[in-house]
């Protein structure tokens, strides 16, 4: 009785996070939907005007690989770890991180690379969705095999890597610090780069 009210508990803050992003990015200006004034199910660019502004797009994930490596890393630093503690990290987690990342701080720092110049930050949609399938990758880590989870975020992490040339790992590096030969190699896909011109022969 004890754990199912916890565990109820649980689901009613994992809900109360969800609002919590909602409300606090409304409060702080964020659009609800996209400016566009209209809503799609998935974007296909991370150079696209409607990246981060609809219901998902390659950085969902990213935010689907965290939710899958909060039971992996916790049971390895924690081996004892309760699953009801692993969710609480989860719902923690995932609702500060789209509350931080809208921070005046965070944003500069994700505009300072440059696959992220003129970054306003997510509509209000995409970040409770972000949210949502954070919170997915995490149950379903909850009923894979520790070896199946970690093979699906490696997945994950080389899709995202090889078509869009970002993920959750790539954006970790990129904001620790800009490496040149990574900006370059995400450059190279992007539609709005200037074409290198060249010398005309005499």
């Amino acid at each position: 009785m004890e754990e199912m009210t916890i565990r109820q508990s649980l689901n009613i803050a994992a809900v109360m996070g969800g609002l919590a992003i909602l409300f606090t990015l409304w409060a702080w200006g964020q659009p609800l939907i996209c400016t566009c004034g209209y809503v799609v199910p998935w974007v296909g660019s991370i150079w696209s005007s409607g990246n981060s502004q609809h219901i998902a797009d390659w950085y969902t994930l990213s935010h689907i690989v965290h939710g899958l490596i909060i039971i992996p890393i916790g049971r390895f630093l924690a081996p004892r770890i309760s699953f009801n503690w692993l969710f609480f990290i989860a719902i923690l987690t995932g609702t500060a991180w789209e509350i931080v990342e809208h921070t005046d701080w965070v944003l500069d720092q994700f505009r300072a690379t440059t696959v992220n110049q003129g970054y306003t930050g997510d509509s209000v949609l995409n970040a409770v969705a972000d949210y949502i399938f954070m919170m997915a990758g995490f149950f379903v880590a909850s009923y894979l095999p520790k070896l199946w989870t970690l093979a699906l975020v490696f997945i994950l992490e080389i899709t995202a890597a090889l078509i869009a040339r970002d993920s959750l790992l790539l954006e970790a590096i990129m904001l620790v610090h800009r490496f040149e030969a990574i900006d370059a190699w995400q450059q190279e896909i992007n539609p709005r780069q200037p074409p290198v011109s060249g010398t005309a022969g005499g």
